[in-house]
């Protein structure tokens, strides 16, 4: 089916007075647009569904968010009785929509005769991550599109381990819902939803659920009382999204006394009107941050996404001005005071393990193992990170710690996403400790490098929105795949390469004019990682980078890291590596 075929059954069901009316009819004369929202029908990314609100097959509303409800409840009609009777968490951001749809959603599975949880309001997604493994629930449901732009939603999906769904679950949903049309059973009746409440069959949760999560992040705390310096200032910004009062709880819980959060940004805005992009990796998020903690002397600026999931920081430097960290660093930080920790308070365990994805700075894995403590590697992605904690537990590992440079940390074993939340305490904490001995983060921070080499990060990627902008990726993607010395690639079938593109003159034998060594395709698995559609490169200079289109949104991203003995000559270095690299690939049109 054609996308013209799709727009005319839309305007076929889609009634007067809808919402969405208006909008679909103006795509009658905008054939391009038209094209862009019904050529694809949404599918499982990364992280579930996500998209722009408004009319068409590739986008979010009711009937897109309707149909992969009916999907998914399919799927746990299929699986049993056990599994229905177990029920779905559903929660959600303050995004536009959001609110309809979990209702939406929580209609629909009740309808189905599946047991459903949900909240009256917004909570953070590692609180539902939580909870799935808490209450035994089957699956859970989030609608929220993390830190993307203010005109998009999303719906993310958790299995019954806490995790969001693997490929195979996420598979079978697919199979269930491709089977479905799009304008059965998707209709919200407020009274309807109400009297599900009353019946039973939707049961809302509160506070006695706050508390179970908000215990098990207090659990992870390492030092307490006298060995912390509870005086230190500190500023928050929850970015107008779910972090504001969990937040604020944990830091009174533990007893900080000079904590703040940005006023203008505490409460919940589905426009995000003070920050536009609400994306804490963004050193523009931080404006009014900056603003309050230069007030007050704020040494450390913290900031969660819209649904508390990531997390970022900025430290004021040894000149007074703040510096933005990346995900690599806080990384450092954090995996260094945990395991520091641990061993200063005797609880370091013998069998430690740690998780980071593959395009997160080998650094880490250094800082790990001067510990005794091993670091292993998974696909980009929470499913994929926290999924390999029962690889871990298997084989008698403790697990420690996992996370991704793209500002995502895991720290306790029970919450199977990254959680925003913990990552706050346990920073807040390390500043507070390392204050007491007389030393803020910045220090720390130039103290690993003096102790394992200056690292230098860098991660630019490459928006190319719509149709025109996927098969744009593509062809990068292709083109790198096309050119490789195929004698240096590893990969499930990195050596079956005929011995005609085994040529030491290719596109990529050299880089910025160091020689590649290594190239790993992981496009059909590599080891005991799964098939993924990313590449990494290793230079005989100990320089490394990667590609990779992202699973949720329309970029291509890149990753390059070095090390030398000088921040400086790090920086340099890396730069040089990235221009010729970039150059290179976007050379592809």
């Amino acid at each position: 089916m054609d996308y013209k075929e799709r727009f005319d059954i839309w305007m076929k069901q889609i009634p007067a007075g809808d919402p969405l009316r208006p909008q679909l009819e103006a795509l009658a004369s905008d054939e391009a647009e038209m094209a862009e929202r019904f050529s694809q029908e949404m599918v499982f990314g990364t992280a579930g569904l996500r998209g722009v609100t408004g009319v068409g097959t590739n986008c979010m509303n009711l009937y897109t968010v309707g149909r992969a409800t009916r999907g998914i409840a399919e799927y746990i009609r299929q699986a049993g009785p056990e599994a229905m009777n177990k029920g779905v968490i559903i929660a959600h951001d303050p995004r536009h929509f959001s609110k309809e749809f979990s209702r939406l959603a929580a209609c629909i599975l009740a309808r189905a005769g599946i047991r459903v949880y949900t909240f009256p309001d917004l909570r953070p997604t590692p609180e539902l991550a939580c909870l799935i493994r808490v209450k035994k629930t089957v699956s859970g449901i989030n609608i929220t599109a993390s830190h993307n732009p203010p005109e998009y939603n999303g719906y993310k999906v958790y299995w019954e381990d806490g995790c969001q769904v693997s490929a195979q679950v996420a598979d079978g949903m697919m199979h269930c819902m491709m089977d479905l049309d799009y304008f059965t059973d998707c209709d919200i009746d407020d009274s309807e939803y109400d009297e599900m409440i009353k019946d039973g069959r939707i049961t809302l949760l509160g506070e006695a659920e706050d508390r179970l999560y908000l215990d098990m992040v207090r659990s992870l705390a390492i030092h307490e009382g006298d060995e912390l310096d509870l005086s230190i200032p500190i500023v928050y910004t929850p970015l107008n999204g779910a972090g504001s009062i969990p937040f604020s709880r944990m830091m009174e819980e533990r007893g900080f006394q000079n904590f703040h959060i940005v006023p203008e940004q505490k409460d919940p805005d589905p426009d995000f009107s003070t920050v536009g992009y609400p994306n804490p990796e963004d050193p523009k998020a931080f404006r009014l941050s900056e603003e309050l903690g230069a007030k007050i002397g704020a040494e450390l600026l913290m900031a969660t996404d819209p649904d508390s999931d990531r997390f970022a920081i900025e430290l004021m430097g040894d000149d007074g001005k703040y510096v933005p960290l990346n995900g690599n660093q806080t990384g450092y930080l954090l995996v260094n005071y945990i395991l520091e920790g641990h061993r200063a308070a005797g609880t370091l365990p013998e069998n430690g393990a740690m998780i980071k994805s593959i395009v997160t700075s080998s650094l880490s894995a250094e800082i790990a193992a001067s510990y005794g403590v091993k670091m292993i590697e998974a696909l980009t992605g929470f499913k994929n990170i926290c999924g390999r904690i029962p690889f871990l537990e298997e084989h008698g590992y403790t697990y420690l710690f996992g996370y991704e440079e793209s500002v995502g940390y895991a720290a306790c074993p029970e919450i199977r996403d990254k959680d925003g939340i913990s990552a706050g305490m346990l920073i807040a904490e390390a500043a507070a400790y390392y204050r007491k001995q007389g030393k803020t983060l910045f220090q720390v921070l130039s103290e690993l490098g003096a102790r394992y080499g200056y690292y230098a990060e860098d991660e630019p990627n490459l928006v190319l929105k719509g149709i025109p902008g996927a098969q744009r990726i593509r062809r990068m993607m292709d083109s790198v795949r096309g050119n490789l010395p195929m004698d240096r690639v590893a990969g499930a079938k990195g050596k079956d390469a005929s011995a005609a593109a085994c040529r030491d003159d290719s596109v990529w034998s050299s880089v910025a004019g160091i020689r590649v060594t290594k190239v790993i395709d992981y496009k059909d698995g590599y080891e005991d990682i799964p098939a993924s559609n990313v590449l990494r490169f290793f230079l005989e200079n100990g320089s490394w980078f990667a590609v990779r289109p992202s699973g949720t949104e329309p970029k291509i991203k890149f990753y390059f890291y070095s090390r030398q003995d000088t921040p400086q000559k790090a920086q340099e270095v890396n730069r040089k590596i990235k221009e010729a690299a970039m150059e290179t690939i976007l050379a592809v049109e």
